[in-house]
């Protein structure tokens, strides 16, 4: 099988941009060129590796390609580098996080990064429960995942737990107290969007339903921030947690698990990156 670069960045500037248009303007080409070497590709292969929809998607033979693609990309520049006498480039380093990571331990491994003249870094935010499904389809070359076990072609490691605090302003934790603890079947409650579960864990948990008013703010500072003003209840990271909001409940509390997961690839780059992540959750994210 003999595999044109030209026809993989195709395939991987498709799966990044969408669309054949979006890919050929990343890749100074026509739209045309673009298609003659997917068909290429696929003549090669003997399969079909996009489907051809809104957005195009690569197909699961076009997944395996683009994985390939990323590692051989990535590979490909460190040895550039490597021989270039002292001449650094750029490296592409695709990397998934889940928006509470980021918003919070996760920005000590940006610090870091901030020093470095040969990445650049391209962020994709996921929910740490599906950041892994990135992995498989090529997406990203690491990620930030609550799956300990690893993906095909990757390592894993335990980076510790995240811990999360049922919260609330004291005004509205006040008017919802019935007893000791708050009426969870009447409380407004606040989610991430339709993939956070922790809300409605932690009500089943409490032998609770869900309340009749469920409000969705799917960034992480504007649910923190939605919290903060009195919209509802939420789940909140224990890094967030201010004189703004109280617990509610002294011991009510979810640790949400966390690894990193990256290719096992011989690659300086991931090194320097998972040494950088490691430092970062050390210095945050609860062990044990």
């Amino acid at each position: 099988m003999d595999l044109a670069p030209a026809q993989l960045d195709a395939l991987v500037a498709i799966a990044d941009h969408g669309t054949f248009e979006s890919a050929a303007r990343h890749l100074h080409v026509t739209a045309s060129a673009v298609s003659q070497r997917i068909r290429a590709l696929e003549s090669e292969v003997g399969q079909v590796v996009v489907q051809r929809a809104t957005p195009c998607l690569p197909t699961p033979a076009g997944e395996a390609l683009v994985r390939l693609a990323r590692q051989t990309r990535l590979l490909h520049d460190e040895v550039r580098d490597a021989l270039a006498h002292g001449h650094v480039g750029i490296v592409d380093l695709p990397v998934a996080v889940n928006a509470d990571s980021l918003a919070t331990w996760f920005r000590g491994v940006l610090g870091e990064l901030a020093g470095w003249s040969d990445v650049r870094l391209r962020l994709h935010v996921e929910d740490q429960a599906f950041s892994a499904d990135l992995l498989r389809s090529g997406g990203v070359l690491a990620a930030v995942t609550s799956e300990p076990v690893a993906v095909q072609g990757c390592s894993v490691e335990r980076l510790g737990h995240l811990r999360y605090v049922p919260a609330a302003t004291p005004e509205l934790a006040a008017r919802f107290r019935r007893g000791r603890g708050p009426d969870w079947a009447a409380m407004p409650m606040v989610v991430f969007n339709e993939k956070d579960t922790l809300q409605h864990d932690l009500l089943a948990a409490r032998g609770a339903g869900v309340p009749p008013v469920v409000h969705r703010v799917p960034t992480s500072a504007d649910f923190l921030e939605a919290v903060r003003l009195g919209l509802g209840w939420g789940m909140i990271p224990a890094p967030q947690l201010d004189d703004r909001l109280v617990p509610l409940g002294s011991r009510l509390h979810v640790d949400v698990p966390l690894h990193w997961q990256r290719w096992r690839l011989d690659s300086p780059v991931l090194d320097r990156l998972t040494e950088a992540v490691r430092r970062a959750a050390g210095r945050t994210l609860r062990r044990g």
